[in-house]
Parts: structure tokens; C-alpha cells; sequence
């Protein structure tokens, strides 16, 4: 079982149709998938991970160990109400906490967080295009995005079978892109029942996954997916994942466009049905809302 891998520069190219019905299957059957050629420049990305694991290793690491979280794990039973995990959080729209996080990580991080949210617009782009919708439309829903980064380490763990790196669960938001390790494992996601392991990084490659209000603008077409985080007792995992969110004040539905018609007769519907049987399902349901509502 192989996780999609969607090459971001073909969407505008000759595989232009291939590619969008790839990422239509990978957001509908899947809820994650990787990224390749994706124009986030490399270097940029290991100056962003050298940087925060220096300041992990200089300025978080040592407070960690000495939390009592950490020093008392092992003398107790599973922990089940805590997550091994050490972490901040950037926000870069609409309004910026730079001056909250390291100095030393602001301007890369700006720098990044730009990068990334004009993939995730491409993205989102596709995905209006994929469900039929304007290709701007998940953008407006969004009305003016909010975007931020959590930086996080997952650092070495003596006993990862007493405690989660972080506890099973969905994204509230919109598109997540992670940046991650490429040597230390740990993330998995739910597919049919069963707990997929994601593997650590292969170049440059972004994984992605899909908020709640993808599933609910797309009216259950595109899913978010449960997922978690397991530590590792052979070192520490790096996740910088950057959230494409809706702004608070957004106002969140199902796209018009997508939903049922409701409340008719059935013997409504087979009159209508026999004069459009053979034309395309979903036009029929758009024309009907608009004939019963």
C-alpha cells in the first residue's frame, strides 16, 4: 500500500489532467499524500531544520528532560493525558508573533511560511478545480487565510510504549504541509482500520493532509484523517508543520454546489429522472435544488 505522490509541477504542464485526478483520488480515497517538485526551495528547507535543531538542542532540550513529565516516566503507568513533545507555535497571518519565537529562526521562518502558503493556494486551487467549484473558492471560504507553523520535536524516549509523542486525532483546519525528519520514524495515519506508518523524509518531499473543514466544505468528498505520533527510543523526530487554515471569523458550510437536494417526493424525483436519466448525476441533483427548493 503506497502513498500518493503528487508531482506539484505537473499540474501545469501536459500531465495537467493526470495530475489533478491524481490529486483528487489521493484527497477522496486517501486524506494524505506526499509532495515532489513542489518549487519550496531546498535550501531553504535545511536552513529552516538546522536551525531549530540547534535551538532545540541548545535552548529546549535540557528543560525537557528536566520537566516532570520526563522524570518521572517509567515509575508510572502509560501516561495517556500528555504527549511527548516539545514545541512552539509561529503564527505569520494575519497577525505575526515573530517577535515570540527565537531570533535566530525569524527571518527563515518568515521566509518559509511565504513558500509555503503559495503551495498550499496551488493546492487548494486544484482541489476547488477537482470538486467542480471556482478555483478560488476554497480560498474565499477561507476569507483571507491564517497561517502558522508549529515547530516540533518528538525527542529520544526511554519508554515509548508508556506514552504517545502526540495523542491520536484530526486537524481542525484546512491543508497541512509538513516539513519532517528524514531519518527518525514516528507519524501515523489511519487508512481502513489500520495504522499506517509515514517514513521519514526522502529529499525534499512535503507530506500533506487534510482539516476538518475540508471535509466539511467538500461536503465528505475529501476527508480528514485520524492520526498520531509514536516516540522512538533511537533519537529525536523534527516535524515543522504550516497550517493553511480558515480565518476565525470564517464562516464554514458545505459548498452549495456539493450538497443534496432535500425534501421532495419521490415520485417527484422519477418524473424529473426520466427526461434526465442519462445526463450526469450531479447535474441532475443541482438542477433539482433548484427546482425544489
Amino acid at each position: 500500500m503506497e502513498i500518493p505522490v503528487i508531482k506539484v509541477d505537473e499540474l501545469y504542464g501536459e500531465k495537467r489532467s493526470e495530475t489533478l485526478s491524481l490529486l483528487h483520488d489521493a484527497c477522496a480515497k486517501w486524506g494524505f499524500f506526499w509532495l515532489e517538485n513542489h518549487g519550496i526551495n531546498e535550501d531553504l528547507m535545511q536552513k529552516m531544520k538546522g536551525l531549530v535543531n540547534y535551538h532545540y538542542e541548545k535552548n529546549m532540550e535540557k528543560d525537557f528532560y528536566n520537566s516532570e513529565m520526563a522524570k518521572t516516566l517509567g515509575y508510572e503507568k502509560v501516561t495517556a493525558n500528555a504527549d511527548w513533545e516539545c514545541s512552539f507555535m509561529y503564527h505569520h497571518q494575519p497577525k505575526s508573533n515573530s517577535h515570540d519565537i527565537p531570533e535566530l529562526l525569524r527571518t527563515t521562518v518568515f521566509e518559509y511560511a511565504e513558500q509555503v502558503m503559495k503551495l498550499a493556494e496551488q493546492l487548494a486551487e486544484g482541489m476547488s478545480e477537482n470538486l467542480g467549484l471556482n478555483k478560488d473558492y476554497l480560498k474565499m471560504a477561507f476569507s483571507k487565510p491564517s497561517v502558522g507553523i508549529k515547530v516540533a520535536k518528538y525527542p529520544k524516549c526511554s519508554h515509548p510504549e508508556l506514552i504517545m509523542g502526540l495523542r491520536e486525532h484530526t486537524d481542525a483546519g484546512g491543508i497541512i504541509l509538513l516539513f519532517q525528519d528524514d531519518l527518525v520514524p514516528g507519524l501515523e495515519f489511519m487508512k481502513d482500520g489500520t495504522w499506517i506508518p509515514i517514513p521519514p523524509t526522502e529529499g525534499s518531499r512535503i507530506f500533506v493532509n487534510l482539516g476538518d473543514q475540508i471535509e466539511v466544505i467538500s461536503s465528505g468528498t475529501y476527508k480528514s484523517i485520524c492520526h498520531r505520533v509514536r516516540p522512538n527510543n533511537n533519537g529525536s523526530r523534527l516535524s515543522i508543520a504550516t497550517f493553511y487554515n480558515p480565518s476565525s471569523d470564517a464562516i464554514i458550510c458545505p459548498a452549495p454546489k456539493l450538497t443534496y437536494p432535500s425534501q421532495y417526493r419521490f415520485q417527484d424525483y422519477l418524473n424529473f429522472y426520466s427526461t434526465t436519466k442519462f445526463t450526469n448525476k450531479v447535474s441532475r441533483f443541482q438542477s433539482m435544488k433548484m427546482i425544489f427548493k
